[in-house]
């Protein structure tokens, strides 16, 4: 499906007062839908997306380290949790990445703050619409690694949860 195919369907969500559109095509589901704001919100389905854990550099070095030399219970739960897969949030569609809701406004997330399935981590602007995004998984942003007022492609990585 083609961009002014979705620009034409919403289009006529407006000239015909729709607040909910959906359809299926060949394994591609599309479901636009009017939000709390009077906007329409793009929002394919897709997938659930697995995070696979990635290697951490310098992690593999630090658990012999911590076995032999650290005694201290503290030095235990930092090289635990050193070690411990970083999971991604990742971008569920192609469009400008925001941190915040508003230049003035404080970002959604920083480094170090716990999030749940249900925080909002950023927005994503596409076709002029700003489409709030879910962390979708809970536990501490350890890194953001789009950049602020950056496009961002589907599937890209926008932070990493330990």
């Amino acid at each position: 499906m083609e961009l002014k195919d979705i620009k034409a369907i919403i289009d006529l969500m407006k000239k015909n007062d729709l607040s909910v559109f959906e359809m299926e095509k060949d394994g591609f589901k599309l479901k636009l839908q009017k939000g709390a704001g009077e906007q329409t919100v793009f929002s394919p389905t897709l997938p659930p997306v697995v995070p696979m854990p990635l290697p951490i550099p310098g992690a593999a070095p630090a658990a012999p380290a911590a076995a032999a030399g650290s005694t201290g219970a503290g030095g235990a739960a930092e090289s635990a949790a050193k070690s411990e897969p970083l999971r991604d949030i990742v971008s569920p569609m192609v469009g400008t990445f925001y941190r915040a809701g508003s230049p003035e406004s404080p970002s959604f997330v920083e480094l170090g703050k716990a999030v749940t399935e249900e925080s909002v981590v950023c927005i994503i602007e596409a076709m002029k619409v700003m489409n709030e995004i879910k962390a979708e998984i809970s536990g501490v942003i350890a890194e953001v690694v789009a950049e602020n007022g950056k496009p961002v492609q589907f599937g890209q990585v926008l932070f990493r949860v330990r």
